[in-house]
């Protein structure tokens, strides 16, 4: 095992988009671990001085020399693991995860969020963290514990759906802002293109089940990832559908799509096809047993493409 750093930089980052055809910046093979620098920031959001923020110099550059793309997200890699090809499976243990930044900030437009309409007009917070404790004070209320995690990793997309933006979570993961994903968490993402060309970035410090004013508290995290290559049955046969998840509590299955109840569909369609491998139980008592023993949560609604997913406590059926 070797274990690799990846920092931050013009070269190193892309601002807003996805694309298959995207060149790794690094590459490393199964069994590698690298921690990767991410960063959050946009020119618009810019704490002003008597607040005592300061901007990172890494953030600083990137948005100097990277122009914004589609999307609102500041991404790092792709870092390419050594034989992937599409239909493999690419696990990613999340070793680590760690604030790398003082403070971070939340954001409504009057258009955006889970309420459009409902605002004449938006807001914008800065709000400080505390990295020795590992909090962070509302400006308006209380103090609450970090629980940080990335609300974007992400193989590369198939070479088919183009240049996307980084808001809307698919099939190969993406914007998910899926916050049970913490360090010591395991992310199984399907392979599209050869390599796999991981892509990470958005991280939160904290955020509820929903997002539902749009944003999370947005602030630039340091990840450590280890990457394991599952070999599958070809671009034809995918070893997965939809991204899965692993907590050490919990086995989690997702869906993703404009229409709530087809995100619901689709995590409940997956997660009876994940009883069945690991039981051989048939379809419909797998099903049954999704009623006695999983619990469905939405994991956001403000992406375009929204999502569920469903939770299996370990030990509860296998």
């Amino acid at each position: 095992m070797t274990i690799h750093h990846l920092a931050a930089n013009p070269e190193t980052v892309r601002r807003g988009t996805l694309d298959g055809r995207f060149p790794p910046v690094l590459t490393v093979v199964s069994g590698d671990t690298v921690t990767i620098q991410t960063l959050s920031g946009h020119e618009i959001i810019n704490p002003p001085a008597e607040l005592g923020h300061d901007i990172p110099p890494a953030v600083r550059a990137v948005l100097s020399a990277v122009a914004p793309g589609m999307g609102p997200h500041i991404i790092s890699g792709p870092v390419a693991i050594a034989g992937a090809e599409p239909g493999d499976m690419l696990e990613v243990r999340i070793d680590r995860i760690e604030p790398s930044m003082d403070w971070g900030f939340c954001l409504f437009s009057p258009l955006g969020g889970t309420l459009p309409g409902k605002f004449q007009s938006g807001d914008l917070r800065f709000i400080p963290i505390d990295m020795e404790k590992r909090t962070c004070a509302l400006p308006w209320g209380p103090e609450l514990p970090l629980a940080p995690f990335f609300g974007i990793m992400a193989t590369a997309p198939r070479l088919a759906y183009g240049t996307l933006s980084t808001k809307e979570p698919r099939d190969f993961g993406g914007n998910m802002d899926n916050r049970e994903l913490v360090e010591g968490s395991t992310l199984f993402l399907p392979v599209w293109v050869p390599g796999a060309n991981f892509m990470v970035g958005d991280g939160h410090g904290i955020q509820g089940d929903g997002e539902v004013c749009g944003t999370a508290l947005e602030t630039s995290l340091n990840g450590t990832f280890t990457f394991i290559l599952h070999k599958g049955g070809g671009i034809d046969a995918p070893r997965l559908k939809f991204p899965r998840a692993e907590t050490p509590t919990h086995y989690l299955t997702m869906g993703m799509n404009e229409d709530l109840d087809a995100a619901m569909r689709d995590a409940l369609d997956e997660m009876i096809d994940l009883i069945c491998e690991r039981t051989g139980w048939s379809p419909g008592e797998a099903y049954m047993s999704c009623s006695f023993a999983v619990d469905f949560r939405v994991t956001q609604t403000v992406n375009g493409q929204k999502g569920v997913h469903g939770m299996l406590r370990k030990g509860l059926l296998f």
